[in-house]
């Protein structure tokens, strides 16, 4: 009796592990492609044993437990970018070769909140790490940037059909960016040409400032002479020839006219000319005596002289020295 009892208590047992090596050995023959399979997905060699019920209990293994991984391109600290920039995004699924070839459909987009995708292209390849062949595809999204703030490229997901009606699912992790306003290059020139005029007007001013102070230091140095010519016809005026001190006084008079007039040469001055297009307000009395010598007049008396003297230093604006 203590046999049959162990008998029929130890039947559960066996069976339960029946069927879960009978699992097993159906996940392991998921990635063992069929030698005429040409659909490309996940094949499924099922033994006889697992026909019936038990196929209908099968349940799929992660893409982990197949060594199927999936990775992007961008890790690490949020993507700094530009409202307008374009971004490439890669999303890489691989896997272990051992003779399969599966099938990796993309079930979702890359359009989010201020993101846009433009396109996707995509390629594989084959790679050997640690002695193992490595299979892989790689889905290149490209994506334009539309607005600014933090924003995330969502997860990408796929599946990998099997014969079975079933797929295995893949999912990517979301990637953060950062979006910033593009800097506007207006300002920026605006700011330069104003800095420009700003320094440009500054060298004028300082340059005009030069020039003036030496047209004053000009003006001053020839007024100098003038007014020493000036104070030389005064001690002359009662020893000198009437007719030839006022020729004098008249050339020192044309010398303050050019100067005033900015004239390159007194010679040139005609001040009868000056006086009559009333260029020389005051003038004409000063003009007649210089007439009067120039055309032969009368000898005049030396008080006469000193006060015609006079009157070309108040035309002049010089003041007598004490």
């Amino acid at each position: 009796m203590k046999k049959n009892a162990n008998t029929k208590a130890s039947k559960p047992v066996k069976a339960k592990k029946a069927k879960a090596e009978t699992q097993e050995k159906n996940a392991d023959s998921l990635l063992v492609a069929a030698k005429n399979d040409s659909t490309n997905v996940l094949a499924v060699e099922p033994d006889s044993s697992s026909v019936g019920d038990a196929a209908n209990e099968l349940q799929l293994p992660t893409p982990e437990q197949l060594g199927i991984s999936i990775s992007t391109g961008l890790t690490g600290a949020p993507l700094q970018v530009t409202v307008g920039d374009t971004i490439d995004f890669p999303v890489t699924v691989s896997w272990n070769v051992q003779g399969s070839a599966i099938l990796v459909v993309p079930t979702s987009s890359a359009n989010a909140k201020g993101l846009l995708q433009l396109g996707v292209s995509q390629e594989s390849s084959r790679m050997v790490k640690d002695g193992k062949e490595l299979a892989q595809i790689t889905f290149n999204y490209k994506l334009v940037v539309q607005d600014t703030g933090n924003l995330n490229i969502p997860a990408m997901r796929f599946e990998i059909p099997t014969p079975m009606g079933q797929s295995l699912d893949l999912r990517s992790d979301s990637v953060p960016l950062r979006a910033d306003a593009p800097v506007s290059m207006l300002p920026i020139a605006v700011g330069f040409v104003v800095a420009l005029c700003l320094v440009i007007a500054g060298v004028w001013r300082v340059h005009r400032r030069a020039k003036a102070k030496k047209v004053l230091e000009k003006w001053r140095d020839s007024l100098s002479a003038i007014r020493e010519r000036m104070a030389v016809l005064k001690q002359r005026v009662m020893v000198a020839d009437s007719r030839e001190w006022l020729l004098e006084l008249e050339s020192v008079c044309k010398e303050y006219v050019a100067l005033r007039f900015h004239a390159k040469d007194a010679s040139t001055v005609n001040l009868d000319n000056l006086v009559k297009e009333g260029v020389l307000d005051g003038w004409e009395h000063l003009v007649e005596e210089f007439a009067h010598a120039r055309y032969g007049g009368g000898i005049r008396d030396s008080f006469e002289n000193k006060e015609t003297w006079k009157l070309a230093m108040s035309l002049m604006g010089l003041e007598e020295d004490e």
